[in-house]
């Protein structure tokens, strides 16, 4: 990692994570932490162009065949993966063939960029993903394999306190909230060898009162109303929310904050 970095452009690879729900803009669109950091780059470099590829729902494999050899042909300074995620949180996963995947999208990316950078998700403190955590922690184990194996820098958010923190998270538990992906890109931003913004993003706020017995069990009759159910009947029916929707930003172009971003840092 070198300190005081100067990248001309980024190449975002991905599923929803990445395109940044839930942080949602007033016109309806997603920010997320690949665009706040693609704004802090280009802040500091004149002409600093960006794409994101990602697209919600995505599963790894799908993500290699849509995603990586486009991404590659981009020859960026700088591409992050990251995937795999939704795989494990399927009823039935084969982890042998995920690792494959990760690994065939990794031997295609490594190549095509000055700095490919991969990702430890971050884990929210709850019931809901507990049974899922020795899938995650196997999937992580093979994205630190893969970065020693190809001079990948690796963000360790799944170690990050203030990113399992559940006020990180936004109502559907399976989204960072605007605050959750400002951390995000703050600690790519710090991991690419930038002087860091805000070094205790780790950290998380300071405590609150818990809500009361009332208050937690109607939001959990919201949750799995409006995003459990739903969740679960698209996973029955093989259905993904991506399904139809282009890339987010499918050419490498100069970087414009949106009008109404208003992100500065």
């Amino acid at each position: 990692m070198q300190m005081n970095a100067s990248y001309t452009s980024l190449v975002a690879v991905g599923d929803s994570f990445t395109e940044g729900m839930s942080d949602l803009l007033p016109d309806g669109s997603y920010r997320g932490w690949a665009d706040v950091l693609a704004g802090r780059m280009a802040a500091r470099t004149p002409g600093f162009r960006y794409a994101n590829l990602a697209v919600r729902g995505k599963l790894i494999g799908q993500i290699v065949d849509e995603q990586v050899d486009v991404a590659a042909a981009m020859r960026p300074d700088v591409i992050t993966l990251v995937g795999g995620l939704n795989d494990t949180l399927r009823p039935k996963v084969d982890m042998g063939r995920v690792r494959g995947l990760l690994e065939e999208a990794v031997e295609r990316l490594a190549p095509a960029c000055e700095q490919l950078v991969l990702m430890r998700s971050p884990g929210r403190n709850g019931p809901v993903l507990e049974r899922f955590r020795p899938r995650m922690e196997e999937l992580f184990t093979v994205v630190d394999e893969l970065a020693r194996r190809h001079g990948a820098l690796v963000v360790d958010l799944y170690g990050a306190p203030s990113l399992a923190d559940p006020r990180s998270w936004d109502v559907d538990r399976l989204h960072l909230t605007a605050d959750g992906h400002r951390r995000v890109a703050e600690a790519v931003w710090q991991t690419l060898g930038y002087e860091p913004e805000d070094p205790d993003w780790h950290v998380p706020s300071a405590p609150t009162a818990p809500p009361g017995w009332v208050s937690r069990r109607t939001a959990d009759a919201r949750f799995a109303r409006q995003h459990l159910l739903p969740w679960i009947g698209r996973r029955l029916t093989g259905r993904s929310s991506g399904d139809g929707l282009p890339a987010k930003r499918p050419e490498l172009l100069p970087y414009e904050a949106p009008a109404a971003d208003g992100l500065g840092g």
